[in-house]
């Protein structure tokens, strides 16, 4: 009897550690799927490219920028990222770090990075320290970001 109930411990302790085993890889995969996103994001911004960008939010987002609060991420386009993105020449991302942790439907995401920005009409650069996070959905099994909150300061 005491044999018997020893295999049971050690198959279900197996089973159990198994299962552990695979949930951090699932999670693993899921925070990768996530960081491509935000990676996506970022190249969306370097390209100048909204509608790319458009891609990667849930309808529902909500961001916020240096202290602001934005609205939908279609509205923060419209009205603040497009126009902007007619000014720049170009917008470029370096020491770019970011962490996800996944947990369920959700992820939650730091982003750091330096970000250099060229003006189009006289070619002045603007260097910054940014840092971000983020709150992302799975929705319909791709992620898409929810919250995004962002603030930079000047990178001396």
């Amino acid at each position: 009897m005491k044999k018997c109930l020893y295999s049971v411990f050690l198959l279900l302790s197996f089973l159990v550690s198994a299962s552990q085993v695979y949930s951090q890889a699932a999670d693993t995969r899921e925070a990768e799927a996530a960081k491509k996103v935000l990676r996506s994001y970022k190249e969306a911004i370097e390209a100048l490219n909204g509608t790319k960008a458009s891609a990667l939010f849930a309808n529902n987002s909500q961001i916020y920028e240096s202290g602001g609060v934005e609205g939908t991420f279609t509205h923060y386009l419209e009205h603040h990222l497009g126009p902007e993105f007619k000014a720049f020449k170009s917008f470029t991302y370096s020491d770019y770090k970011s962490e996800v942790m996944v947990d369920g439907l959700y992820a939650f995401a730091t982003e750091t990075y330096t970000y250099t920005i060229i003006l189009a009409k006289d070619g002045s650069t603007i260097k910054r320290k940014g840092v971000a996070t983020s709150t992302l959905k799975k929705i319909d099994g791709s992620w898409r970001i929810l919250f995004h909150h962002s603030s930079s300061r000047n990178s001396k």
